[in-house]
């Protein structure tokens, strides 16, 4: 007879799989990854950062381009690139008086895109 239960995602079982336990602790991110990796998502948590790695994406601007872009003052921008900078997402270059940021390299957008086609799926 088979029970119609709508909590089927639930597992009811209370037998330890050892040799799966073991294996994969084994193969786990150490503690300080693990953190690094949660720090990372917080990051990228943000609207008005994601907004902002979206924008870099195509190309590098500065702070005045990317305020205008996205209508918003240049003190909010800076600050975010701030955040954005200190995370290893954003780099800079300066150019005079303008400086100009830019993905930190290739991995950040390799990150944004498959998310990307995570959420396309």
């Amino acid at each position: 007879m088979v029970r119609n239960n709508k909590h089927t995602d639930r597992c009811d079982c209370n037998v330890l799989h050892h040799d799966i336990v073991e294996r994969v602790r084994a193969r786990m991110l150490n503690k300080d990854d693990i953190q690094d990796i949660s720090k990372l998502f917080k990051v990228l948590g943000d609207f008005t950062r994601v907004k902002i790695i979206s924008a870099l994406l195509h190309s590098e601007m500065c702070v005045c381009d990317i305020a205008a872009l996205l209508n918003m003052t240049k003190s909010a921008i800076s600050h975010q690139l701030r955040v954005l900078k200190q995370a290893r997402l954003v780099k800079y270059r300066r150019d005079g008086k303008i400086v100009f940021y830019s993905l930190d390299d290739r991995h950040i957008k390799n990150i944004f895109n498959q998310a990307h086609s995570h959420i396309k799926e």
